[in-house]
């Protein structure tokens, strides 16, 4: 099967109050930002969750762009800039090369397919995430936090590929004499506590990950 997504970013002033955003529906999609930050920077970021957000299903991705600086980085020149040491033909050094770096780590191992569309012209997905882009850098611009969306079908974002597989087995004993020292465990949340839980993790400048495992040190 395939996952057909949109990704988009949206600036206020561009650089300015910044957010980006992927929506394949409105039960799965995900929004962020920073208060200060490019267009461009959006694009990527939002490219970067949406293949963070779906790295534990095995799943095609299509993913909908109305960016080709997006689509020309990670399709066409990308695979040079690393020759290169991540500089350009010229020399000179690559733009937002974290984000690219950080999208080359979540390509990998992937089955995806880029497809430009053009903006603002009344497609269905890329207007949805191009509103929630521009809510997003709209409430960094207010200094509130925007909304996180639901993420994909309850998944953390970023969890790995096995948890398909844990999901599918059989759940292990809450308590066990000799478990080892790290457990998978995969939990399904509701899209309101999912966001809460998102929400919860960027007041405290971490992870929904991390945040759990904090929480379940404080029981130790």
């Amino acid at each position: 099967m395939t996952i057909t997504a949109a990704a988009d970013g949206s600036a206020l002033g561009n650089p300015g109050p910044a957010g980006w955003a992927w929506y394949i529906d409105d039960d799965r999609w995900a929004a962020g930002g920073w208060p200060h930050g490019t267009n461009n920077m959006g694009e990527l970021k939002a490219v970067l969750e949406l293949f963070r957000a779906t790295a534990h299903v095995d799943d095609d991705l299509l993913v909908l762009c109305d960016s080709q600086y997006v689509i020309n980085s990670v399709v066409k020149w990308m695979p040079g800039w690393k020759r290169k040491g991540w500089r350009k033909a010229d020399g000179a050094p690559v733009m937002n090369v974290d984000l690219m770096k950080e999208i080359d780590a979540a390509l990998q191992g992937r089955r995806y397919r880029f497809e430009w569309v053009k903006g603002h012209v009344g497609h269905e997905l890329n207007e949805a995430a191009d509103d929630r882009a521009r809510a997003a850098a709209t409430a960094y611009q207010r200094g509130a936090e925007p909304d996180a969306g639901p993420g994909f079908g309850g998944a953390v974002t970023g969890a790995p590929r096995a948890a398909a597989a844990a999901a599918a087995a059989p759940a292990p004993a809450l308590f066990e004499a000799e478990a080892p020292p790290l457990k998978q465990v995969v939990v399904g949340f509701s899209t309101a506590e999912l966001r809460a839980l998102t929400n919860r993790a960027k007041r405290a400048g971490t992870t929904p990950e991390q945040l759990l495992r904090s929480l379940a040190l404080e029981e130790r």
